[in-house]
């Protein structure tokens, strides 16, 4: 791997990681926001979509205001996953417990690794299974004496939340040079359209209006940002392995800062889930080969 390539790539793992660190606060903000849970998600998705449809545009200027007119089919694929992923992540944990959950969800990174060998033709790096297998490990025991009698029909959405994480990371490492933050903000928005119908927007004060917007900027639309740019120039699995630091990082902050102690399991599996990836991040951004770029 040249210079520039290593240092692209080692940039890419760390911003991977902050976008990932920015969804993790999801937790606090779900505590502190009174409104219920189709209102609040509302709120987000208005916030989160227009602040990533400004960056893009902050970016991009008038051309990008122009490409708006004419996006690909990739883009509206992205959008797709993205807000099924959103929402089916929503469901699961309305209808199977965190546990059952969260595990069928630290199975991305394999079924990102199938995806790309199957669909772009490449193939994950035996240190990126690996640490994709400690990581699951590391869940697992973060859920040893969680709940396991959730639905049939949770599940289901699950694992639609996996595929469509999957699928997102997958089909923008194939279109690298297809500007994907369009696609952040219409699946932002897309799931505001779902979950308007149920919202009470209106019932809303001052100081959760405040919060649901700082919820859309700060947690989803900047890991969006993030994600959408730099998930593109690591490989697809390893994209999606990194991600799952959201999995240890969010109760770690409704410890910090709300005082709710986690359970000891948590906290041993979750610094085995830190050490596995940030163990996999220190090793791949030394120099080292690089994977070509599909083609």
């Amino acid at each position: 791997m040249n210079a520039s390539a290593s240092s692209r790539h080692g940039v890419g793992l760390m911003l991977v990681a902050l976008a990932a660190l920015f969804w993790s606060t999801s937790g606090i903000f779900v505590r502190l926001i009174s409104a219920d849970l189709m209102t609040m998600l509302f709120l987000r998705g208005l916030f989160s979509g227009s602040a990533v449809m400004l960056v893009y545009l902050l970016i991009e200027g008038k051309s990008g205001l122009r490409a708006l007119r004419s996006l690909s089919a990739p883009v509206f694929a992205v959008a797709a996953c993205s807000a099924m992923s959103m929402i089916s992540g929503i469901g699961s944990l309305r209808y199977t417990t965190v546990a059952e959950a969260l595990i069928i969800y630290a199975t991305v990174p394999f079924m990102t690794a199938a995806f790309a060998w199957i669909f772009i033709g490449e193939r994950p790096t035996a240190r990126t299974l690996i640490a994709s297998a400690i990581a699951l490990s590391g869940v697992a025991i973060m859920l040893k004496d969680a709940s396991w009698d959730g639905s049939l029909f949770g599940k289901g959405l699950a694992v639609l939340m996996t595929l469509g994480m999957a699928g997102m990371t997958t089909i923008m490492r194939r279109h690298q040079t297809v500007p994907m933050l369009p696609a952040m903000g219409i699946s932002a928005w897309l799931c505001s359209f779902v979950t308007f119908w149920f919202a009470a927007p209106l019932s809303v004060g001052a100081q959760d209006l405040l919060l649901c917007a700082l919820f859309g900027i700060v947690q989803n639309a900047t890991g969006l940002v993030l994600y959408a740019i730099w998930s593109r120039k690591i490989p697809a699995a390893e994209a999606t392995l990194i991600a799952a630091l959201e999995v240890p990082f969010t109760p770690l902050w409704v410890w910090l800062f709300l005082g709710e102690v986690p359970a000891g399991a948590v906290l041993i599996g979750g610094a085995v889930v830190m050490a596995a990836l940030f163990g996999h991040i220190l090793t791949e951004i030394r120099p080292r080969r690089a994977l070509p770029p599909p083609v």
